[in-house]
């Protein structure tokens, strides 16, 4: 079985913040495959379904986003996972909006939702998937800045990168890490190629 994990905050008031875009492609993802995230366990909503052949849970933590690997490290002990049976699907400041980057393993980045996952698991080696939400154009502090709801010109770049994510997550599932990062990883690359080469 495989684990999509979205991280986010619970609460109506935080649907639409740039912290919750992992919410939104689990969201996006359970449409797509028929499979509500209606059920609560390990300290989350989730929902079991298929991609292709292989079963798979889709995940919400319900903790909060700092206490995000209390419902990973549950659902990990229970099934007896690997961390490679998880992709974890988070925001990062440091990525141009719309845009994707895959990683087989690594450090959090500063990313609080998935620090919290490599201390209760003891590990970073789990795949992630990095979803660009963009940098303020101001000073201000990150943690107010990622509580904050994406601007009406930044929607519609968030809903093709959010279709976008869910087409990554399912080559994850179906073709493996390493072939899903040389596509999306490359895309991502060609896209910034394209958009320097048309603003010179």
């Amino acid at each position: 079985m495989k684990v999509i994990v979205g991280l986010g905050n619970p609460g109506k008031k935080y649907v639409r913040t740039r912290h919750n875009v992992g919410y939104r492609v689990v969201d996006f993802l359970s449409d797509e495959i028929g499979c509500p995230v209606s059920r609560e366990d390990f300290f989350a909503n989730i929902g079991y379904g298929r991609i292709g052949d292989e079963k798979v849970c889709l995940m919400k933590p319900i903790t909060f986003m700092n206490l995000s690997g209390k419902s990973v490290k549950g659902i990990m002990d229970y099934y007896s996972l690997s961390p490679q049976d998880f992709l974890i699907i988070l925001d990062d400041v440091e990525l141009p909006l719309g845009s994707l980057r895959l990683r087989s393993q690594g450090s959090s980045g500063g990313h609080k939702g998935l620090q919290s996952i490599i201390d209760c698991c003891k590990t970073d080696a789990f795949p992630r998937l990095r979803l660009g939400v963009g940098k303020p154009m101001q000073v201000m502090d990150l943690a107010d800045y990622v509580l904050m709801p994406f601007d009406d010109t930044e929607k519609s770049v968030v809903d093709v990168m959010i279709q976008n994510a869910s087409s990554a997550v399912k080559s994850w599932v179906l073709n493996g890490i390493e072939i899903t990062m040389n596509h999306f990883n490359k895309k991502e690359n060609n896209k910034r190629e394209k958009d320097y080469d048309e603003q010179k």
